[in-house]
């Protein structure tokens, strides 16, 4: 594959603050020199004819609990507008959170009516499910993106039990802003071991262009923001996904247009910034330190002129170990990888959400 000279050059800056991860010089490995170790499990998961037919839409988020069950936000099985389909108007029968089980049977449904443009998603350590709505729009396709009251829906972050029941809300339903009360396109949710929130703000394009991480208590209550637009360390330019985790418990966030993994501490300190790992657009650590990227990275001889997939590494020191290349046509993904959300289980097993190739991929590592 061919990468540019220039390109790969700039792979070989790690910005480290003081007392941050160990730094590393150049020589990252190009993807396509990373091994993979991992199969695509075809047919995984099944789901079930009632629900469109047995056919995907928009897949935007994936994660796993502690019982191994698998639960998914996806845009009600729309694939409009592209890139960006709309929940608005599918009604009951496309509910957009699923939970499987490890063998990929639906288990149960729920959601509908609560989103109009989900993006964000994930779970806490009691189970609860977190989910974002980024819909800043009072139309979609014709269409008032409200709900049975009348709200307008979006610039929200909600708390759900694992029935559907909302538990919190973060931000005012369909009002965005860029203070501590208010959003502007929340990308994404994550929360720490104890409880704390935090929420990646500034989905591209914005009103009041936010780009920031904030961070609640475990009881909703502001604590801070850090971040703005921009470039320097600190600062993001589409904060496109944010997770908490890890054997140090450190803030990652896919910093999408500026091209790298930013690392905090919980309290916003910087840690790094991390160009190897490609264009991300999702992140993921395990327990055991291993961070996965779905990302895209240049290349001239690949279609539309870049090579997709998940990087794998190493989330304290950011080396890299392996690379599994998107097995999608990637003519359908319009830019950036596919896999949107990004999970793994205890047992290494990676699931992909695929916003682009409308699809749910499960790999297993090799034996």
């Amino acid at each position: 594959m061919a990468f540019g000279k220039e390109w790969w050059a700039a792979l070989g800056v790690l910005v480290i603050s003081s007392g941050g991860a160990p730094a590393q010089s150049a020589g990252y490995p190009k993807p396509t020199e990373l091994s993979n170790p991992y199969r695509l499990v075809e047919g995984w998961p099944s789901l079930p004819p009632s629900l469109n037919g047995g056919h995907w839409g928009e897949v935007i988020r994936v994660h796993v609990d502690d019982k191994n069950n698998v639960w998914v936000f996806h845009r009600c099985f729309n694939v409009v507008p592209a890139g960006s389909a709309t929940c608005v108007g599918r009604g009951a029968a496309n509910p957009p959170i699923l939970e499987f089980n490890a063998a990929g049977k639906l288990l149960k449904s729920f959601g509908a009516g609560l989103f109009a443009y989900p993006h964000g998603f994930t779970l806490d350590g009691d189970g609860n499910l977190w989910a974002t709505d980024v819909n800043d729009q009072e139309t979609i396709l014709g269409m008032p993106a409200r709900n049975a009251q009348g709200r307008l829906m979006g610039q929200e972050v909600l708390k759900l039990s694992q029935q559907g029941k909302v538990l919190l809300t973060l931000g005012k339903e369909g009002i965005g802003g860029d203070g501590a009360d208010g959003f502007d396109r929340p990308t994404s949710v994550a929360v720490a071991a104890n409880g704390d929130i935090f929420v990646a703000d500034g989905h591209d394009p914005n009103r009041h262009g936010a780009a920031r991480v904030v961070k609640f208590s475990k009881d909703g209550r502001f604590v801070k923001e850090w971040g703005r637009k921009g470039s320097a360390p600190g600062e993001f330019d589409e904060p496109h996904d944010i997770f908490v985790g890890g054997s140090r418990g450190w803030v990652y966030v896919a910093d999408r247009k500026n091209n790298r993994i930013q690392v905090f501490d919980q309290d916003g300190r910087f840690q790094a910034a991390w160009k190897q790992f490609g264009q991300p657009s999702s992140v993921f650590v395990g327990r055991d330190d291993t961070i996965y990227v779905g990302a895209s990275f240049p290349d001239p001889a690949a279609k539309k002129g870049e090579l997709r997939g998940i990087t794998i590494g190493n989330a304290i020191d950011g080396s890299l170990k392996a690379f599994i290349p998107d097995p999608a046509d990637l003519d359908q993904v319009i830019r950036g990888t596919s896999a949107s959300g990004i999970a793994a289980d205890a047992d290494g097993s990676v699931y992909a959400a695929d916003v682009g190739a409308h699809n749910l991929r499960k790999y297993v590592k090799i034996r």
